[in-house]
């Protein structure tokens, strides 16, 4: 004890008997003092007393696994401005490749003593992924929200865009410009949100006599590289249209259509997933489904907010319905046909 009064009293530049009336909580000290005395405990790598912690209790973890796909950052926007205005700071987190993994964000979010936190992607989605730092969670009692679709059997409220809905809005309105080799590009095999897509986009060919082609559904991982080598087998099977689960893989799948000395729309349509930042300034601009991004963020902080108060949040999936815009990279297949 008293080696910390003397690390905290010299890193601060006031005496023991200062430090020391800051960790019982006696009067006497300014605010400034008392804030610089717990900064420092924290630099320094001292737990503060229990009673001290709700100082540290307005910090909320925000955790995503990229920021290279906009739709990330806007997430980040929306959910950072709707914590702010609850009062609560967002720490945020942002995997990079080879750089510091999900649970280790887990690690340094518990050591700051965060009230909660949300993730806005994750490994949560994905069935082979490693899920044992949520079930550190669970058992810790964190409050946890998780945004868009999970494995089953993970006990978070959850804030979804209705994948469902999503894939038929699609889907129609490629059919209803009269494509009937459609193709999905899909993300991973694993992860839940593509799986709901691929489920739904097989039940709405079935309703509609189309034939879902096993040689038209490619999965892929999220970026535009990868939806352009994917997307080339799509062309290749003859696709005169593709259905994206993400619209960084619908521009790469417009750059495969090109690199095939194709044309889009002319010759194949494509269709997005989110309407992420400027998607309507590309060339062409892109047909996508939109993703309520603001709702969905304001519900997650909502319900995180509700259990950090120990209020009692249902368990259940809140879906939020997405919008179909369209644009310019989508036309007849009459005018498609190749």
């Amino acid at each position: 004890m008293s080696r910390r009064l003397a690390d905290v009293a010299k890193k601060v530049g006031v005496s023991e008997a200062t430090v020391s009336r800051v960790l019982n909580g006696k009067p006497g000290v300014s605010q400034g003092t008392r804030d610089a005395v717990l900064t420092a405990l924290d630099v320094l790598g001292y737990e503060r007393p229990t009673k001290l912690r709700g100082s540290r209790g307005k910090l909320v973890g925000l955790v995503l696994p990229e920021l290279v796909n906009p739709i990330f950052p806007a997430f980040a926007e929306v959910i950072g401005g709707a914590l702010a205005q609850q009062g609560f700071t967002p720490v945020l987190c942002t995997r990079t490749a080879g750089g510091v993994t999900e649970a280790e964000y887990i690690d340094l979010l518990l050591q700051q003593q965060v009230s909660g936190v949300i993730f806005a992607g994750g490994f949560y989605a994905e069935r082979e992924a490693d899920h044992a730092h949520y079930r550190r969670l669970e058992d810790l009692g964190l409050p946890v929200v998780l945004m868009n679709a999970s494995i089953e059997d993970l006990a978070f409220p959850r804030v979804a865009c209705d994948d469902l809905v999503a894939m038929e809005q699609a889907m129609g309105h490629v059919t209803s410009l009269g494509h009937q080799r459609v193709g999905l590009l899909l993300g991973p095999a694993d992860h839940v949100p593509s799986e709901r897509k691929l489920a739904a986009a097989q039940r709405f060919a079935q309703r509609n006599d189309l034939e879902l082609d096993p040689e038209l559904v490619v999965h892929s991982q999220y970026s535009l590289e990868s939806g352009q080598a994917a997307a080339n087998r799509l062309i290749e099977s003859g696709a005169t249209a593709i259905v994206c689960a993400s619209d960084p893989l619908a521009l790469g799948a417009i750059r495969a259509v090109r690199r095939a000395g194709l044309a889009c729309p002319a010759d194949v349509s494509v269709v997005g997933f989110d309407d992420s930042a400027l998607m309507n300034s590309t060339d062409p601009a892109l047909t996508t489904v939109r993703q309520p991004i603001e709702p969905m963020g304001r519900a997650a902080v909502d319900l995180l907010s509700a259990l950090i108060g120990g209020g009692d949040v249902a368990r259940d999936e809140l879906l939020f319905e997405p919008e179909l815009v369209v644009r310019a990279s989508t036309a007849s297949a009459k005018v498609a046909a190749r």
